[in-house]
């Protein structure tokens, strides 16, 4: 399951972890002092491998082959005494030769190149969803946005590991392992990124929760185009320690939407995340699994053969850097991702803690059909699929017509009588008595407060439920409706 079977916080180990399991519930540690050599440019030379396990094949504990980090070169500066002094000015000159390396090597680059690494610094510096420094790359571009995350004085906003980070610069090597591992560093610059299924994190209030930015970037390992896996699918998850029902159920559901060409979206944990990408590899359909460490480190451990079995057909995806260990927060960032690349979210078997619920509650947010498997009355790996059905978190649903009813692929209205522009800018200029059709049926029946499902809107207005989410997404465009936790309702300027 993603996010864990029963645990609050909704990671997938996290409470009760498997031995050899790498999960953690502390900050990344930053040591600003560790030195290596070989940076892209960003950095003072310093790019550490404070981000890399020991035993990971780019660490190599002990060598430090580039220039001093700032603590240390501060320390000496300090100093009054010859023969530390003689080691600043050394040190001064070797600063100096990197720089008008720097340059050079800059200049030799394509810009796409130099925009790449760009990106996979500042990956490796943020290490997970933020908002202000993806605020400060839609204003200045990424190449400023790197230079001043280097180069100056930070607000607080960006936290003090970032600030502590910003040392180190592993973009060329991070790049080149992807690369040795068949994957590749997937960035809004990119044909394949999945701008529509990122369009609804965008929009998300992130004072309510940090999490809720778009990614930065998405390391990616598989053949397959993200864009295109995604176009139609459908994320599974639930119990970590599931039951034959359960996984019987998974393997019922998951099998036909793969047959109909479904891709299915999970986070590789064990229980009914597993069942779900093996039940989709054995039929020969498309699977993601998204993790919330680096794609190089199988996670848990024991899947390491799974996910390299989905990399070759599917796509093993995650924002966090290669040799990034997996830590309790990075779970619940992660549920986020697996939500907003599906249409839908499916529930089999989730206790009455499950972290399931977390995966539900963003694609709630989302605007994503949520749906839940109901199991035994006497189950308790069933209890909060059954909770979630009876206080309206979650559609019921037992068989594959049913998942598809719910969250099928939107068809759009035809241009005639859709809002008469397509681009956010325009659309918000669109009034409600200019709307026609169905979406004048819709949108009469929205509530002004409180909420409504699309479920509740097919009800109200005799439409088909396709037809209402696709009315939903116009209306959204439009500037006209808007998703909570409750529902849809009206948004205020309209």
């Amino acid at each position: 399951m993603v996010g864990g079977a029963d645990a609050v916080d909704g990671s997938s180990a996290v409470g009760d972890s498997i031995p050899g399991q790498e999960v953690s519930g502390f900050p990344a540690p930053v040591d600003a002092n560790e030195v290596t050599g070989g940076g892209a440019g960003y950095g003072r030379g310093s790019a550490a491998q404070g981000d890399v396990e020991p035993g990971h094949p780019d660490a190599d504990p002990g060598t430090a082959t580039g220039g001093s980090s700032v603590g240390c070169a501060a320390e000496l500066a300090s100093s009054n005494a010859v023969g530390e002094g003689a080691v600043v000015a050394a040190d001064d000159r070797h600063r100096k030769d990197m720089r008008r390396n720097t340059v050079h090597d800059a200049g030799a680059r394509s810009d796409d190149e130099r925009r790449r690494l760009a990106w996979a610094y500042l990956s490796r510096v943020v290490q997970g969803p933020c908002a202000p420094l993806s605020a400060l790359i839609a204003s200045v571009g990424v190449l400023e946005a790197a230079r001043a995350v280097r180069e100056r004085e930070l607000p607080d906003a960006f936290g003090g590991a970032v600030r502590a980070r910003r040392d180190i610069d592993r973009a060329d090597a991070d790049l080149d392992l992807v690369r040795r591992l068949g994957g590749r560093i997937v960035t809004p610059d990119d044909a394949e990124w999945p701008a529509w299924r990122m369009l609804g994190l965008g929009q998300l209030a992130v004072g309510r929760d940090p999490d809720s930015a778009v990614p930065l970037a998405l390391w990616v390992r598989g053949p397959r185009s993200l864009l295109d896996a995604s176009e139609r699918a459908l994320a599974v998850v639930g119990a970590r320690c599931s039951t034959g029902y359960g996984d019987h159920v998974t393997g019922e559901i998951v099998g036909g939407l793969a047959a109909r060409g479904w891709t299915v979206v999970s986070g590789a944990a064990f229980g009914i995340d597993a069942m779900a990408h093996r039940v989709a590899l054995a039929v020969g359909g498309t699977t993601i699994a998204v993790l919330a460490c680096g794609v190089d480190r199988p996670y848990p451990a024991q899947h390491d053969r799974l996910l390299s079995e989905i990399a070759e057909t599917g796509l093993v995806v995650s924002e966090y850097p290669p040799g990034a260990v997996a830590r309790k927060h990075c779970f619940l960032a992660r549920n986020r991702l697996v939500a907003a690349l599906a249409d839908g979210v499916l529930v089999v078997e989730a206790g009455m803690r499950s972290g399931a619920r977390n995966t539900v509650k963003w694609a709630r947010r989302l605007g994503r059909p949520a749906l839940a498997v109901p199991g035994p009355v006497s189950s308790a790996a069933s209890a909060g699929c059954h909770q979630m059905i009876r206080e309206g978190e979650a559609q019921l649903v037992t068989r594959v017509e049913e998942v598809i009813t719910e969250a099928g692929p939107l068809r759009l209205p035809a241009p005639a009588t859709t809002v008469p522009a397509a681009s956010a800018t325009v659309a918000a200029t669109v009034v409600a008595d200019q709307l026609i059709g169905d979406e004048a049926t819709v949108y009469t029946a929205l509530p002004t407060s409180g909420g409504c499902s699309p479920a509740e809107l097919a009800v109200r207005t005799d439409l088909a439920i396709s037809a209402v989410r696709a009315v939903l997404v116009v209306l959204e465009l439009a500037g006209l409706a808007i998703t909570e936790d409750t529902g849809w309702r009206r948004s205020a300027r309209s």
